[in-house]
């Protein structure tokens, strides 16, 4: 039988339906391709809990966060920790942030009503099950000390998986794994005995996103760009945005060769 996510439970889904507005920010994010919301287990059936920001172009096209470049690098990360299904993967905000705009961007994490909102999500897609929080880079950082109610529970504080600090991000990485296999129960069909980081990021430190973390009929290949990262010039996305309209056009290349 084939996998995929069949969407959110309906309490989550009109939660998310209820994002408060963004227009009055609009020009800080990628506004007019609307939101992305999620990756992974929204039933509080998770055992980890990541929390990152920006979800890019491939996002877009998938409709689900961290399923690019830096996504596939964060399935390698739950990988180490033998985690094939027991996670959820959420977004500082629900919009991409335009990268040059994060620090103005920064103070909307404490508005009430966006705070309200988000912190309500986090409470409903986490239950008891829940082992550990793992914040991917500064807007998660401060979603996660404004959650009021977050479980206790280990929260690691790590760089964001597109850091220009590789040396920083393989190092900090690598730590948090040592810390979270001691914590975080592996699923049945893990192996949480994989390598950890070394002192650079490696292909094998990449993992493809799983069909049930993705909608039913995207491409076979969607979410799993090792073939862009071999190539000559590298591709490290299938999905990017056109440099002529940054704002509203993104260019989808199929991968050659597909079987």
């Amino acid at each position: 039988m084939t996998e995929f996510d069949p969407g959110p439970p309906s309490a989550v889904a009109d939660h998310l339906a209820a994002l408060p507005t963004y227009a009055p920010h609009r020009e800080l994010f990628w506004y007019d391709w609307g939101p992305i919301f999620y990756r992974g287990r929204l039933d509080r059936s998770a055992r980890l809990l990541c929390i990152a920001s920006d979800p890019g172009p491939t996002e877009r096209v998938a409709g689900r966060t961290l399923v690019g470049d830096a996504g596939q690098r964060v399935q390698g990360f739950l990988a180490k920790l033998g985690l094939t299904r027991g996670y959820v993967l959420l977004n500082a905000f629900a919009y991409a942030l335009l990268p040059s705009k994060a620090q103005r961007a920064t103070p909307i994490l404490r508005e009430p009503q966006h705070l309200a909102w988000r912190n309500a999500l986090l409470d409903a897609v986490t239950g008891p099950q829940l082992q550990a929080v793992v914040a991917f880079g500064a807007q998660a950082r401060g979603a996660v000390r404004l959650w009021d109610d977050r479980p206790d529970v280990p929260l690691l504080e790590v760089p964001h998986p597109s850091s220009r600090d590789a040396a920083r991000l393989v190092a900090e990485w690598h730590d948090a794994v040592e810390t979270l296999r001691d914590v975080v129960t592996p699923d049945a069909d893990g192996d949480h005995a994989l390598p950890n980081y070394g002192p650079r990021f490696l292909e094998s430190d990449y993992a493809r996103i799983p069909a049930r973390d993705l909608p039913f009929g995207v491409p076979p290949w969607l979410g799993d760009d090792r073939a862009g990262r071999a190539a000559r010039p590298r591709r490290n996305n299938t999905v990017e945005r056109l440099g002529s309209d940054l704002l509203h056009t993104i260019v989808w290349t199929a991968p050659p060769d597909q079987p």
